[in-house]
C-alpha cells in the first residue's frame, strides 16, 4: 500500500484525535492494549469519527472505504497504545463474517451497531481440547422446535464478561472428517445459560474467560451461514484475525518508549544498529500484512498469508521485548510511573507468553503454511 494524499490526511487525522484522548488521559501508550484496553466509550468517539467499520458497505452504516484504509487507522491506534479491546473483535472479524455470511436480517441489525460503536463481540472458538485444533471441538448444538440448544465451555474467550455477543463455533453434526458438522452461531451473552468465569493474566487484568453455555437456547435467526459450513467460515475469519497490524504492533509503544529514553542519552553506535534491526523487520512484516489486506479488498484467499504474517509477527514481538531490555537494561516495575519505559517494559514481558499462541500456535500456523506451499507448487 503506497501512502497517498487521502492516507496521509486520514493518518494525520487519527494523530490529531488520539493528540486529543491523551490530553483527557484516555491513552496511556500502554502495549497490548488492543487486548486489554476496555474503554466503550473510547470505542463510540471513535466511530464517531468514522473509524470503526470503515470495511463495511455505506448501506449497513460502514464507512465502505475498504481494509487498506483500516489498517491506516489501526496503526495509529496501536503504536499510540490506545484503548480499542471493546470494539476490536467486532471490528476486525465479526462484521466481516456476518457481512459475508448473515441473512438480511442480521446485517440490518448487527452492522449498523457494530459500526457505530454500540454492539461488541467475542470469539466462541477454542475450547480445552482444543486451542489451535479447532476442528476438536466439543460444544454441541442440538435442534429444538424453533432453534437450537447449545452446550459445552469454551476457553479465552476474551471479553465475555463485558461484550454483548460471541459467535460461537459449535459441532451440529458427526463426520469421519472431523472438519465436517461444525456451524457457528450468533450468541446472546446476556441469555439464559450463559456463565463466565474469569481467566487472569500475569499482570492480573481479566481479559479472557472461560465460557460456559448450559444448554443455551439460539433462535434459528441466529445460525450464522448454512449449517455444516462453520469449518469453511472460520477458516475465512481468521485470515481477519492473524493478519493485522496487532499482530506485529502490539509491543510497538515499548519500541517508542525505548527511542525517547535514547534520545535523552547518547546512545552509542550498538544501541542504534540494533534499534534500526527492529524497525527493518518491523517493516518487513509490515509489508506482507499490507498484502493481505489488499488481497481481502480484491476478496482472494488469504489464509496462509495471515498464518505467515501471524507467525513472523507474534515471534518477533516476544524478540523484541528481550531486545529492548538488552539495548536498554531497566528494571521492569508496573508500579512505574504510567508511560514511563519501566512501566511499558513491565507490560510487555509479562504480556509476552501469549504473543505466539492466541490467534493458533506457531506451530499449527507453520503446518498451515507448508500445506498452502505444497499446494502451490
Amino acid at each position: 500500500m503506497n501512502e497517498t494524499t487521502d492516507t496521509r490526511k486520514l493518518r494525520g487525522e487519527v494523530r490529531d484525535f488520539l493528540a486529543e484522548e491523551r490530553a483527557r488521559g484516555t491513552v496511556l501508550g500502554r502495549p497490548d492494549s488492543w487486548l486489554t484496553g476496555w474503554d466503550p466509550d473510547f470505542s463510540r468517539r471513535l466511530a464517531g469519527r468514522g473509524w470503526v467499520g470503515m470495511a463495511l458497505p455505506p448501506r449497513y452504516g460502514g464507512g465502505g472505504r475498504g481494509f487498506a484504509a483500516r489498517v491506516v487507522v489501526i496503526e495509529e491506534l496501536l503504536a499510540a497504545g490506545a484503548p480499542v479491546s471493546a470494539h476490536w473483535v467486532a471490528d476486525r472479524q465479526a462484521g466481516p463474517s456476518i457481512l459475508a455470511h448473515g441473512t438480511e436480517e442480521q446485517k440490518q441489525r448487527f452492522l449498523p451497531a457494530i459500526a457505530a460503536g454500540r454492539c461488541f463481540f467475542s470469539i466462541g472458538m477454542s475450547e480445552q481440547e482444543a486451542g489451535s485444533d479447532l476442528a476438536n471441538v466439543r460444544t454441541r448444538a442440538e435442534r429444538v422446535p424453533g432453534g437450537w440448544r447449545l452446550t459445552g465451555t469454551k476457553k479465552w474467550t476474551g471479553g465475555a464478561h463485558v461484550n454483548d455477543y460471541a459467535i460461537v463455533l459449535a459441532r451440529t453434526g458427526e463426520h469421519e472428517d472431523r472438519h465436517q458438522g461444525l456451524s457457528q452461531f450468533i450468541v446472546d451473552l446476556r441469555a439464559p445459560g450463559v456463565r463466565t468465569e474469569p481467566i487472569h493474566l500475569l499482570t492480573g487484568e481479566h481479559t479472557f474467560n472461560w465460557f460456559h453455555l448450559d444448554g443455551v437456547e439460539v433462535p434459528d435467526g441466529m445460525l450464522l451461514g448454512q449449517e455444516g459450513d462453520g469449518w469453511k467460515q472460520v477458516t475465512g475469519e481468521l485470515a481477519f484475525e492473524r493478519s493485522g497490524p496487532e499482530r506485529y504492533l502490539s509491543t510497538f509503544p515499548l519500541l517508542v518508549s525505548l527511542t525517547r529514553e535514547l534520545r535523552r542519552g547518547a546512545a552509542t553506535p550498538d544501541q542504534q544498529a540494533r534499534l534500526g534491526a527492529l524497525l527493518a523487520r518491523i517493516f518487513a512484516i509490515r509489508q506482507l500484512s499490507l498484502g493481505v489486506a489488499d488481497a481481502l479488498d480484491a476478496g482472494r484467499p488469504a489464509d496462509v498469508r495471515a498464518a505467515l504474517v501471524k507467525d513472523l509477527g507474534t515471534r518477533l514481538e516476544g524478540e523484541l521485548v528481550h531486545e529492548v531490555r538488552r539495548i536498554l537494561p531497566r528494571t521492569a516495575d508496573t508500579g512505574a510511573t504510567p508511560g514511563s519505559y519501566p512501566h511499558h517494559l513491565a507490560y510487555a514481558l509479562l504480556h509476552s507468553p501469549g504473543y505466539t499462541l492466541r490467534g493458533g500456535t506457531n506451530e499449527i500456523l507453520r503446518g498451515i503454511i507448508t500445506r498452502g506451499l505444497e499446494r502451490q507448487s
